[in-house]
């Protein structure tokens, strides 16, 4: 059961980065409390997994057909990423770090299905490209909308407001039906849980990293990309979601980060690129592309150091 540990990690590293996505831009905004935002998102995150995880289990499971052991390692590898990330307040995707992990212990063993990889890293690219699609469609469309259907102000605040609520609660159960993938996938390659013990254990441990962790990437993206008002929080929450749970039914995990950034940059390309803060983006993109090369570094070392004094297969 030790092994498990790895995973719980990931959870939480995903639950204090990735998931703090779904109501930063909410929070930011304030049209909802912090403490509200991370209750719903556990509760979604944790129904999302049981109803929907197993569809992108599959492909982190064949491409991660590892031991007992190599599974946590990976896992504690990718954790151990997202949580220095975490504390560095920079959202990074967990899917990278997981690949990361499993490819750099695949240096060693060979393992990996490297003809998923290409599916994978395509579906990377496109997610915050679809996002900003999405956010750059959906602004002037429900713009006026909201300006022919809700007159007054007092009801268009009050359909805002709760419309960044169903966007949020929608984001928190894409997030679960997409990325608990990330976070026990490996075991059910392993064979150590099957694909519905892999979904509660991996929801449960995001839902205690929202609870406890979550406040600090929360403000680099409600925050530091663009500053956001109401309306524009909840056109870039409802644009991710839409893109996370599109790539849900294609069976790939994807970053929620991603998403989120790529939907609250489709809000700025909608003002204006004066609006984007092009320092935060540069910080946030080169967090991306470390994530997957110091996660496998960190997996290679701790697998290389395991066998050296185990002298076990991977």
């Amino acid at each position: 059961m030790w092994r498990l540990a790895g995973g719980v990690l990931v959870g939480w590293g995903l639950g204090s980065n990735d998931s703090a996505n779904i109501f930063g831009t909410g929070v930011a905004a304030n049209a909802i409390r912090y403490r509200t935002a991370t209750v719903l998102i556990a509760v979604f995150v944790v129904v999302g997994a049981l109803v929907e995880g197993h569809k992108a289990m599959d492909t982190v499971g064949e491409m991660s057909r590892l031991s007992h052991t190599a599974a946590f390692i990976a896992a504690l590898a990718a954790g151990l990423t997202v949580s220095i990330f975490s504390y560095l307040a920079l959202p990074v995707s967990t899917s990278q770090a997981i690949i990361g992990a499993v490819l750099g212990i695949g240096l060693i063993s060979g393992i990996p299905d490297f003809t998923l990889l290409y599916k994978v890293v395509i579906c990377w690219i496109l997610t915050p490209v679809a996002a900003i699609i999405f956010s750059f469609i959906l602004y002037p469309l429900l713009a006026r909308i909201l300006q022919k259907v809700f007159m007054g102000l007092k009801l268009r605040n009050a359909f805002l407001r709760w419309g960044l609520v169903f966007a949020g609660c929608y984001g928190a159960y894409s997030l679960g039906a997409n990325n608990v993938a990330n976070v026990t996938g490996v075991y059910v390659g392993s064979g150590l849980l099957s694909p519905f013990e892999a979904a509660l254990l991996g929801s449960l441990g995001i839902a205690f990293g929202v609870l406890t962790y979550s406040r600090k990437v929360m403000n680099t993206v409600g925050k530091k990309i663009i500053p956001l008002d109401e309306f524009s929080a909840f056109i870039s929450t409802l644009s991710a979601a839409i893109t996370l749970h599109l790539f849900t039914q294609v069976g790939v995990p994807v970053s929620t980060s991603q998403a989120v950034v790529g939907g609250v940059t489709g809000v700025g390309l909608v003002k204006g690129l004066r609006t984007v803060r092009k320092r935060t983006l540069i910080q946030v993109a080169a967090g991306w592309v470390f994530t997957p090369l110091l996660c496998g570094v960190i997996a290679y070392f701790m697998m290389k150091i395991y066998l050296i004094f185990s002298g076990a297969g991977a």
